[in-house]
C-alpha cells in the first residue's frame, strides 16, 4: 500500500481544533472518536517558558520605556514574531484514507505513535494544543507550539523565535530551497513515514509542483517577515534618536543657563557686597562680609565649572551616538529596500510559475524540474572529480 503525506501550515483556530467550535464539514456523532493531547491557555504557557527570563530582562533597564510588562502582549501585538505556529499532517485523501473505513482507523494508529515522540524530537517547539480530528473527511493532526531559544544576546535571553528554535534542533538554512522550516517538514514527514513503513504503507512522493510552490511561497513569508523585523528596528532606532536630540538641544541651551546665572547674581543679596557699618573694623567687614561672599562665589563659580565639563562631555557623547545611529538607520535602510525587492521578485516567480503549469501542465514542468536537477548534480559531480584529480 501507498499513501501521500500532507504537512499544511495551519491557521492556529483554537476553537475550532478543541472543538468548541464545530464548523460545517465536522459530524458531531464522531467527534468522541478524536484525541485531545493537550489544550492548555496560552497565555500560562507564556508565563511558564518566558516569566524568568522577562525578569532578567526588565532587571538590567535602565530606562522605564524598555521594561516589557507583559511579554504575550508584546508578542501578540508586534510584527517580529506570531504568537504560535500550527503544523497539520495528514496521510492520503478522503479517497484512499476515509475516516469511516478501516484503513481510516489505520491511519489515526499511524498519527497517534507520530505525535508521541514529537515533543521529544522537538525540545525548543513547546506543544501547548494537539488535537487528532476523525470527526471529518480524512484523518488528520493539529499540533500548535511556541518556538523559543535560549541563550540569546538580543532582547530576552529566553524569548519566541522559530528561526532559532528550529536552527538550535539543527536545522539550519542554506539555499534559498533548503530554509530552516522546509528542512524540518521534510525531517517531519520522513518521522510519519518511518511510523508507515512499520505498518505496511509505502510513502508515496506527489504533487512535485507543490512542493516546489511551497518554498516559493515560504519564501515570500519570510522576506515579509524579515522586512516587518526590519522596519521594527528602523522605528526602534529612531525612538532612540529622538530621545538622545531633545536631550542634545536641551545640552545645546546651555547659554540659557548661564543667562540665569547671570540674573542670579545681579538679584540675589547673598551674592550683594553691603557696605560696611559705621562701627565695623576693617577686620571684621572682611572677616563676616567679604570672605564668606568669596566663599559663596567660589562655590558657585566651583558649580558652573563642573557643569560646564560635564555638559561638555555630554554634549561630546550624544553628538558620538546620533552619528552612529544615523549610520545604523541607513545601513537598516538599505538592507530593508534589499529584501523589499526581493520580495517583489519572489511574487513575480511565484506568479510566472503559476502561468508556466496552467499553459504546459504539470507533467511537463514535473519532467523539466527533474532535468534541471540531474543536471545540476551532474554538474557539481562533474566539479568534485576535477578537484580530486588536482
Amino acid at each position: 500500500m501507498k499513501r501521500t503525506i500532507s504537512v499544511m501550515v495551519g491557521k492556529g483556530s483554537i476553537n475550532h481544533n478543541s472543538r468548541k467550535f464545530k464548523a460545517a464539514n465536522v459530524d458531531g456523532e464522531r467527534s468522541h472518536l478524536n484525541i485531545d493531547y493537550c489544550n492548555e491557555d496560552i497565555k500560562q504557557v507564556y508565563h511558564e517558558l518566558f516569566d524568568e527570563a522577562l525578569k532578567r530582562y526588565n532587571e538590567k533597564q535602565t530606562r522605564s520605556d524598555r521594561v516589557i510588562s507583559d511579554y504575550y502582549e508584546k508578542i501578540r501585538s508586534g510584527k517580529q514574531e506570531r504568537l504560535f505556529h500550527e503544523i497539520i499532517l495528514q496521510i492520503g485523501d478522503k479517497d484512499n484514507m476515509s475516516a469511516v473505513t478501516e484503513d481510516g482507523q489505520l491511519a489515526k494508529k499511524i498519527l497517534n505513535e507520530y505525535y508521541k515522540g514529537f515533543q521529544e524530537r522537538n525540545p525548543n517547539l513547546r506543544v501547548f494544543s494537539a488535537h487528532l480530528h476523525m470527526d471529518e473527511a480524512t484523518p488528520h493532526l493539529h499540533i500548535d507550539f511556541v518556538p523559543f531559544t535560549t541563550g540569546s544576546k538580543r532582547g530576552l535571553d529566553t524569548r519566541v523565535s522559530l528561526k532559532q528554535a528550529l536552527a538550535t534542533q539543527g536545522f539550519k538554512g542554506g539555499t534559498r530551497n533548503e530554509t530552516e522550516w522546509n528542512q524540518w517538514v521534510q525531517s517531519e514527514k520522513e518521522q510519519l513515514a518511518a511510523v508507515m513503513e512499520r505498518r505496511d504503507i509505502e510513502w508515496e512522493h506527489k504533487g512535485t509542483h507543490e512542493k516546489h510552490l511551497s518554498v516559493l511561497d515560504f519564501e515570500k513569508k519570510m522576506r515579509s517577515e524579515e522586512v516587518a523585523e526590519l522596519d521594527a528596528e528602523i522605528l526602534d532606532k529612531k525612538k532612540e534618536y529622538n530621545d538622545v536630540a531633545k536631550r542634545l538641544n536641551g545640552i545645546e541651551h546651555v547659554d540659557k543657563t548661564v543667562e540665569e546665572i547671570e540674573q542670579i547674581l545681579e538679584t540675589d543679596e547673598r551674592y550683594d557686597l553691603p557696605e560696611p557699618s559705621v562701627m565695623m573694623s576693617a577686620k571684621g567687614y572682611k572677616n563676616k562680609v567679604v570672605e564668606p561672599l568669596i566663599e559663596r562665589l567660589k562655590s558657585l563659580v566651583k558649580a558652573m565649572t563642573a557643569k560646564y565639563f560635564a555638559v561638555k562631555e555630554e554634549n561630546n557623547k550624544f553628538k558620538q551616538i546620533i552619528e552612529k545611529q544615523n549610520s545604523q538607520i541607513q545601513g537598516l535602510r538599505n538592507v530593508n529596500e534589499k529584501f523589499s525587492a526581493e520580495n517583489i521578485k519572489l511574487k513575480k516567480e511565484c506568479k510566472d510559475y503559476f502561468l508556466l503549469r496552467k499553459v504546459f501542465g504539470d507533467t511537463q514542468i514535473d519532467s523539466l524540474l527533474k532535468q534541471a536537477k540531474n543536471m545540476q548534480k551532474s554538474v557539481q559531480l562533474d566539479k568534485c572529480l576535477g578537484n580530486n584529480r588536482r
